[in-house]
């Protein structure tokens, strides 16, 4: 095997969570190799250098095995070299901050009011969405 569709490379090393999500993405313009568009049946070969646009983000990443079926995350992270620059792996990373853990209430306090939430949502938006 010298070449594999690329929505079939993209869902096996696990940079989509499906198929049909890399299918969606190539059709979509998302992702390029060797810099030029390719739909979901183009076909990546080892050494060629993958650029995926996810959620806003740029990733870039190198070939290093040619995968057809979907494999453990241990495996599928030795068919690809992540290439992404590191001033796009900060703004992924520091998008996930304060996002960890679910927010919770003091036990016996119910349900927010309706004015309780409104606050909520006003410290929400100025947390999250200051400049």
């Amino acid at each position: 095997m010298s070449k594999v569709r690329v929505d079939k490379w993209l869902w096996s090393v696990r940079i989509f969570k499906s198929r049909t999500l890399a299918t969606d993405q190539c059709k979509a313009g998302k992702v390029t190799v060797e810099g030029q568009k390719v739909k979901p049946s183009g076909t990546v070969a080892v050494g060629d250098l993958v650029e995926v646009q996810k959620n806003g983000y740029n990733f870039s990443f190198k070939v290093l095995k040619l995968i057809e079926k979907r494999v453990s995350a241990p495996l599928a992270q030795e068919a690809y070299a992540d290439l992404t620059p590191d001033e796009e792996l900060n703004k992924y990373e520091s998008w996930f901050i304060g996002k960890g853990k679910a927010e919770s209430r003091d036990r016996g306090t119910g349900r927010p009011t309706k004015k309780d939430r409104r606050e909520i949502d006003i410290f929400k938006d100025g947390y999250y969405f200051s400049d």
